[in-house]
């Protein structure tokens, strides 16, 4: 059951007075209005407030609870086992020598929590669902167990790894190439918006790994570009975002075309129970490794809120910020590439040197601006979830969600982008009225404290 209470509009019938509410009970689909002061309101808010997220909602942790069990506990099943085994250094893996030298010479000096505990079983062959916190090294964890597996002797694709966006298996493909720079790894990068032509060429000369984003890769191999008779290792990364429904069906489409003996790895920093239980379709007994979600969130990420009360009020209070920002890196999340053209155009007529980029520009342009932000030539970056997961920017320590996440999950993503691998991080949420039951939500699903934003914000980052 949903209670939610909204100003009346001012000017509808017999609520002529701007201090009326409406109580809007939402009940199995139903929904009635009743009309009450501003004072009963209040305490009404507070008092659902201070309850679950409603059930059903995005953020009803009991329920996320419940399902995760049911997807692990089925009864007279033993479809995921769980992996304990710990390895301290990287030497201690039983790695090819120049592979070591790759990950030592990339800046690696002692594996984190999820490579000391990930790497090996994927080296192994054995199918893995792993899940760790955001910055902690997952991409080299996969990297590594690809480079260990590859014949390369053998000039043709061996493995194939996805990601949802371009932006983010760019990425991969460059973390690929340095850990195996050593073993003279053959990477290409997959992705739409480049040159169809150029990608036939590079895939028709030999590689041994792609990465790529689901339409291109699927358009490669529907052309016999990319061949798949000698793919043995699969990846998803950012896993439950590729088995969601925008993607599904292309990675579906894509599994068909490869060999049935096939090593299956699906990698995220969030790992929900829908996502888990569509695995059973390709995963063959798998090991797991998994992070409880009340304990998912980033230690080293001080996490703040800013009550601006109004939408139109957000402004302000980020041209406020605006030192503070450009003191780092920054990047600025919102919620739709329409107002993130609109955001940008505000803050520069204000004088503010700002970039961004969103899924409806041309990959040219967002090549460009990724490589400035990279670079630290452009300081604060606008974007919307396009960016949240996976990009990996060392000097980001600021995050602000200038619209609060309608996901549970891309909140984690999006925080993450600070903070990487141990570093200290920042991240601002501004809340408006509507906002707050959403805050209060996001807290409890993640046992985590958001608190007000300090005066002196500057000294923490």
């Amino acid at each position: 059951m949903e209670t939610r209470v909204r100003e009346a509009p001012v000017g509808q019938p017999g609520m002529e007075s701007a201090r009326v509410y409406l109580i809007e009970v939402n009940e199995f689909g139903s929904s009635v209005a009743g009309r009450v002061d501003e004072v009963v309101a209040w305490t009404l808010i507070r008092h659902s407030m201070a309850g679950l997220a409603p059930e059903g909602s995005q953020f009803d942790a009991r329920q996320y609870d419940q399902k995760m069990d049911q997807v692990l506990n089925q009864e007279g099943e033993d479809f995921i086992s769980t992996w304990d085994e710990v390895h301290e250094t990287f030497d201690a893996m039983g790695l090819h020598e120049n592979l070591l030298r790759g990950i030592y010479a990339y800046g690696f000096e002692k594996p984190s929590t999820i490579q000391q505990r990930g790497i090996v079983p994927f080296c192994k062959g054995l199918d893995v669902i792993q899940q760790a916190q955001s910055g902690t090294g997952k991409t080299a964890t996969f990297c590594s167990g690809i480079l260990q597996q590859l014949d390369y002797n053998l000039v043709e694709c061996q493995a194939l790894v996805l990601a949802p966006t371009r932006e983010l298996a760019q990425q991969i493909e460059k973390v690929m190439r340095a850990l195996g720079d050593y073993l003279q790894v053959k990477v290409h990068a997959c992705v739409g918006g480049t040159s169809v032509r150029e990608d036939q060429r590079i895939l028709q000369a030999g590689v041994h790994v792609v990465v790529g984003t689901p339409g291109r890769v699927y358009d490669m191999l529907r052309r016999h570009a990319l061949r798949p008779e000698s793919i043995k290792c699969f990846v998803l990364d950012e896993a439950d975002e590729m088995l969601s429904r925008g993607f599904k069906d292309q990675i579906y489409d894509i599994f068909q075309l490869l060999p049935q003996k096939l090593q299956v790895g699906v990698f995220s920093a969030t790992m929900p129970p829908e996502a888990l239980e569509i695995t059973r379709k390709f995963m063959n007994k798998p090991v797991k490794i998994l992070v409880k979600r009340d304990e998912l969130t980033l230690e080293g990420i001080k996490q703040f809120y800013v009550n601006v009360d109004r939408e139109e009020w957000k402004l302000d209070t980020l041209c406020d910020l605006y030192e503070t920002l450009a003191i780092t890196q920054s990047v600025i999340f919102i919620n739709t590439r329409r107002k993130v053209d609109w955001l940008t155009d505000k803050m520069r007529a204000r004088d503010h040197t700002v970039s961004a980029t969103h899924g409806d520009m041309d990959q040219n342009t967002r090549d460009i601006i990724m490589r400035e932000f990279r670079s630290g030539s452009s300081r604060v970056l606008i974007t919307t979830d396009l960016l949240a997961r996976g990009i990996d920017v060392q000097q980001v320590s600021l995050v602000i969600n200038y619209d609060l996440p309608t996901q549970p999950e891309n909140y984690l993503h999006r925080i993450g982008r600070s903070g990487r691998f141990g570093r200290k991080g920042v991240a601002i949420n501004f809340v408006t009225k509507e906002d707050e039951r959403m805050l209060q939500d996001i807290q409890r699903f993640y046992n985590t404290v958001i608190e007000e934003l300090p005066s002196n914000v500057a000294d923490l980052l």
